[in-house]
């Protein structure tokens, strides 16, 4: 019988969940970049093949949260732990271990679900430098298997894929097998042009940054879509810097965004970026609730 069941991705900011998913479902679902916390949700990624269907939940990196929304990330992740049929944990073996990776550690061994060790990037070290890793890690005695991995490159991504679907349990498929995700369309829009502000911004401004969709306007007779989007910042000197000399900044964000979504959504885009400013936005409940009916998925739980 064919199997079916969800993998939660967890680890810490930058482990290379989101990339990782990516490589599996061979489109881009999760925007990816090199600042942490670029997933600020869970993100749904519905693998189906011969072998049957496989959830991804990718997840939030585990941090200590400070405000509201960071602790709204975490609960995610919690979640998606708690709902997983097995769990994947990533490591950066490319970083030193830490006390967060010691907090990631405690809290994947509360799962009951069997756990994978993907210690990802070794692209990046030196075989002599992995090893003692690998020992460290089977010493905890709480993985089924360890798997070093190259979500970049892709060197053990199809074992460690192997060892997932083996872990699944047998079933029906959840849904329909067409689904990429269950992530609405607004959503994913927001969240691209979301990774064009990370992509062009720096300091902590990428963190004070959510992306709103104001309008969305389908013009079928020119296959044509017009889009507002608000970008949100929490102070008013962070605005310049977003809008950038002249508006320069701003129009090349639009640019960049507009060019990705006319690929996605396979139409011509007509996009308008505004900003405004929203101070303490992420502490706000009313600001978070909107971000999250942008966000609304589907029933994740179709029984």
């Amino acid at each position: 019988m064919a199997k079916s069941g969800s993998v939660a991705l967890i680890g810490r900011p930058n482990a290379g969940k989101s990339t990782l998913m990516n490589r599996w479902l061979g489109e881009k679902l999760s925007i990816v970049s090199d600042k942490p916390q670029t997933t600020r949700r869970r993100i749904v990624g519905i693998l189906s093949e011969p072998r049957g269907q496989l959830v991804f939940y990718d997840t939030p990196g585990i941090h200590r949260p400070i405000h509201r929304m960071n602790q709204q990330m975490m609960r995610f992740t919690v979640e998606a732990l708690d709902d997983a049929d097995v769990v994947a944990l990533l490591v950066d073996v490319s970083e030193a271990p830490g006390k967060g990776d010691a907090f990631t550690l405690d809290l994947v061994r509360r799962s009951k679900s069997p756990k994978v060790l993907l210690l990802n990037k070794i692209d990046l070290v030196k075989k002599e430098k992995l090893l003692p890793r690998i020992a460290a890690y089977a010493a905890e005695a709480m993985f089924t298997e360890i798997v070093p991995i190259s979500a970049r490159d892709g060197d053990g991504a199809e074992r460690a894929l192997g060892v997932l679907w083996g872990l699944l349990p047998e079933g029906e498929p959840a849904f329909d097998r067409e689904l990429l995700t269950v992530q609405t369309e607004r959503f994913l829009v927001a969240e691209r042009i979301r990774e064009k502000v990370l992509e062009r911004t720096r300091d902590e401004l990428p963190f004070a940054t959510a992306v709103l969709i104001e309008r969305w306007e389908e013009v079928p007779e020119k296959d044509l879509v017009r889009i507002a989007a608000v970008l949100l910042v929490e102070r008013s000197s962070q605005k310049p810097i977003l809008v950038g000399k002249g508006g320069e900044r701003i129009r090349d964000i639009g640019t960049a965004a507009r060019l990705d979504l006319e690929g996605y959504l396979g139409k011509r885009v007509y996009l308008e970026l505004f900003v405004k400013v929203e101070p303490g936005w992420r502490e706000k409940q009313e600001v978070l609730a909107e971000i999250d009916r942008n966000a609304e998925a589907v029933d994740l739980d179709p029984a």
